[in-house]
């Protein structure tokens, strides 16, 4: 098939504002999006910049704007989009560093506030083994470790467009992998960071977060349980 490829540009180091460069690639239906992207880089101009590592679903670095929505380039085939017409932009609310490449440090700012790490300094068991956790207790907060810190999520959020100063949907949903874990004892420090007024209250529960998501994680709800633990 031949598919009409439109892709955002711009370099701030030499363009005065954005544009979008067209292309005609010829492609098998069952590519993606990101072999379409490496045609281009390859053939027809090698200055295209695009963030790009496993090309599994695995990395998250290629989370780009598919046709209007957040995804992974890596995922999208292009029979799944049922036209031959693909536009691909660089995911909103992030300043443009070339091209599809965006700023992520204000995005791993704010994950790291919530500290996304275990915290325990008790004694470890008197017989040197793990701390242990039952199924239920692990279970308790599985669907939040699928998190790949592709940003899709948190772009995809009318909060976080609205101020950059929104914590967003990625940092809640690793904070409560943290504040539900048995193991953990900073879970009153982490819903601290996010009982303030740009912190977990700043969702408006509208869903593009779980929509966006490429790991299926269920954001609301995570964001949802997060609230319940702050009204406790």
């Amino acid at each position: 098939m031949q598919v009409h490829l439109k892709v955002f540009r711009f370099n701030p180091e030499i363009d005065r504002k954005p544009r979008y460069d067209r292309f005609d690639v010829q492609a098998e239906p069952t590519e993606r999006v990101l072999d379409l992207l490496e045609m281009v880089k390859n053939y027809n101009d090698g200055t295209l910049a695009f963030r790009r590592s496993c090309a599994h679903g695995v990395c998250g670095s290629d989370a780009m704007r598919i046709n209007g929505r957040n995804a992974l380039a890596c995922k999208v085939l292009l029979k799944d989009l049922n036209t031959d017409q693909v536009t691909v932009e660089p995911l909103l609310g992030m300043r443009v560093i070339k091209d599809l490449i965006v700023d992520m440090e204000p995005f791993f700012a704010h994950y790291r506030s919530v500290m996304p790490y275990l915290v325990n300094d008790e004694p470890l068991p008197e017989d040197g083994k793990e701390r242990l956790q039952s199924p239920q207790e692990q279970e308790r907060f599985e669907d939040t470790t699928k998190c790949i810190l592709c940003a899709a999520c948190t772009t995809s959020c009318p909060s976080f467009w609205a101020s950059e100063n929104y914590v967003g949907p990625a940092a809640i949903v690793n904070a409560h992998r943290f504040i539900y874990d048995s193991r953990d004892r900073a879970g009153a420090k982490r819903l601290a960071v996010l009982n303030q007024r740009m912190g977990v209250w700043a969702c408006r529960t509208a869903f593009n977060c779980s929509e966006a998501c490429p790991r299926d994680i269920q954001i609301t709800r995570a964001i949802a349980e997060v609230k319940e633990a702050l009204n406790r």
